[in-house]
């Protein structure tokens, strides 16, 4: 595959969710998108937006995180990459919606991280999503991370194989002290895409939930659109 003689920063969300609220931000920022490419990754199509910075979005999980990063970095040269999303607190301290970051010593962007707001946290990569205060608690003590989520830190090894600076930069979607509405590691594909069916059903045996799903989705779009609010300064 062609090399893209320009090289732009990359930022890598795992889901639409996540990066929803940040494209509509660049939009306002830097216009209509330069160009929309597609990448091939295994049998499926992958998009990577093009502005100043480049936007892709993985799929869940370290699989889909390594694969479609590895194809989106042979595509086009990048001078770093930030890693996106939501994550679950570890620490009882952190609040919905905080901004947290990790960076290594030579990304650029230190210091707007620093002015942004944002915590620097220890991070946790784990190959599942933690649903209860309970699980939380042991990673807590076991690790000594602040924050758990699925795809950030096999990208950041990956960015390091390849000598590219990299950052980490997620938004607490869940306290540690509260459960999720769901048990959302029995809802997914093989591929770790959320199952229409499985959620259906799920609902059905428990519909006591729903109102404790949509309160959910509420909290979780907004912690997004906070996200988006510190990642609208990424220095470029």
């Amino acid at each position: 595959m062609e090399i893209d003689a320009e090289s732009k920063p990359l930022l890598v969300f795992a889901v639409p969710q996540e990066t929803g609220p940040f494209l509509r931000r660049a939009r306002r920022r830097w216009g209509k998108p330069v160009d929309s490419k597609r990448i091939r990754r295994g049998a499926n199509g992958l998009e990577v937006t093009e502005w100043p910075v480049r936007i892709l979005t993985t799929g869940m999980g370290a699989a889909n995180a390594v694969s479609a990063t590895a194809a989106a970095l042979d595509a086009a040269r990048a001078p770093w990459v930030m890693t996106c999303g939501f994550a679950g607190a570890l620490d009882p301290q952190l609040k919905l919606a905080a901004v947290v970051w990790d960076a290594d010593a030579d990304f650029s962007g230190t210091a707007w991280l620093m002015d942004s707001g944002a915590v620097r946290s220890r991070f946790l990569c784990e190959t599942r999503v933690a649903v209860t205060a309970a699980e939380k608690a042991v990673l807590r003590k076991r690790t000594g991370a602040d924050v758990v989520e699925m795809e950030s830190g096999v990208i950041r090894a990956l960015c390091r194989e390849r000598g590219i600076p990299s950052a980490t930069v997620r938004v607490v979607s869940d306290t540690a002290g509260e459960d999720l509405p769901l048990d959302f590691n029995a809802l997914t594909t093989p591929d770790l895409r959320l199952d229409p069916f499985k959620l259906a059903l799920a609902l059905i045996r428990s519909p006591g939930r729903i109102p404790e799903l949509m309160r959910f989705q509420r909290r979780v779009q907004s912690a997004a659109h906070r996200l988006a609010e510190v990642l609208a300064g990424t220095p470029v």
